[in-house]
């Protein structure tokens, strides 16, 4: 399989990353790999945020996967930060390879080394091969999530 980095994601990585976005069932209607400028706006953003990390995994000079990981200083929980992983995606060649838990443990370290003193997430209800993927690294089901389309 080769040898695996994560590393920052940059403007050359985009469509890659945005192509694993769109490849599932929910992405694929809220996605748009053809038109890549509000990707890289975004990327721009996200790379002034030092709060901010948007990460490929390359394994022999091609992007295999990515996630966003967002820390956020808090007041409760005694004043603790949190991250927030986001954007879980396994190139299709890739999926059931383990490179999903080395991303996960990644950003759980990652998250450690930023003082953080909890990770959390969202899946979607559909995403029940995923739910069990993230229970089996140790995440718990412990809230109801709530979204707001603005």
């Amino acid at each position: 399989m080769g040898d695996l980095d994560i590393r920052p994601a940059v403007a050359d990585d985009i469509p890659s990353v945005v192509g694993m976005l769109a490849d599932d069932p929910l992405g694929a209607q809220r996605e748009s790999p053809d038109d890549l400028t509000p990707y890289l706006t975004a990327l721009e953003r996200l790379n002034a945020d030092p709060n901010q990390h948007l990460v490929v995994a390359v394994r022999e000079g091609r992007v295999v996967g990515t996630l966003q990981l967002t820390v956020i200083p808090g007041l409760s929980r005694r004043g603790a930060t949190r991250s927030i992983i986001e954007g879980v995606r396994i190139h299709a060649d890739e999926r059931g390879s383990g490179l999903g838990t080395q991303l996960i443990e990644w950003a759980i370290q990652e998250s450690r080394c930023q003082g953080c003193q909890l990770v959390q997430l969202t899946s979607d209800n559909t995403r029940t091969d995923a739910h069990r993927f993230y229970e089996r690294l140790g995440f718990t089901a412990s809230h109801v999530g709530f979204k707001l389309q603005l």
